[in-house]
């Protein structure tokens, strides 16, 4: 079983992800409302994906005998200034969360906890994938700005993501 600090981190974490799977179905929400839905598809699906992390973490710490207590989740933003802007948010975000697992490995080092070491592996590596890809979509938009027919390629495009695929 991990340490009441391992699960407390880890509980901590579960909410952290669960407020990742609000913010971009907020950010999913603002996208149907400015008419671009292949943007709000492509949020839509990473609020599933962030849910999906919630879950995996939750089943971890049962699986391990710990106490999953869940915790509030903050409100998110619901409005953004541009694409541009709330593709910028989603980025400076998905760095957050990376240091928030690497905070979290951290710990599972200092308590000697080899397999939540080997679990957060996998949070890890994922974070590089959402990392790259936010980055590319925020440069992508920067080379656009605000031009209407850059912005209704990238929407559709965008609009093409599949479960399981950041792109």
């Amino acid at each position: 079983m991990p340490s009441k600090r391992m699960q407390e981190a880890i509980n901590e974490q579960i909410q952290n992800e669960f407020y990742a799977s609000y913010f971009y179905l907020s950010m999913s929400a603002y996208c149907e409302g400015q008419n671009f839905p292949g943007f709000a598809h492509w949020m839509r699906l990473q609020g599933e994906e962030e849910m999906a992390h919630a879950m995996k973490l939750f089943d971890y710490l049962n699986d391990r005998g710990g106490r999953v207590v869940l915790q509030t989740i903050a409100k998110p933003p619901a409005d953004f200034e541009s694409l541009q802007e709330m593709f910028q948010q989603a980025l400076d975000h998905e760095r957050e969360v990376t240091q928030l697992i690497h905070n979290l490995y951290k710990i599972a080092k200092e308590e000697d906890d080899y397999p939540t070491e080997v679990e957060l592996q996998w949070f890890i590596k994922e974070q590089v994938e959402e990392e790259k890809t936010a980055a590319e979509i925020v440069d992508r938009l920067q080379m656009i700005k605000n031009e209407t027919i850059g912005l209704l390629m990238l929407d559709q495009e965008l609009g093409s993501r599949t479960i399981g695929d950041s792109r």
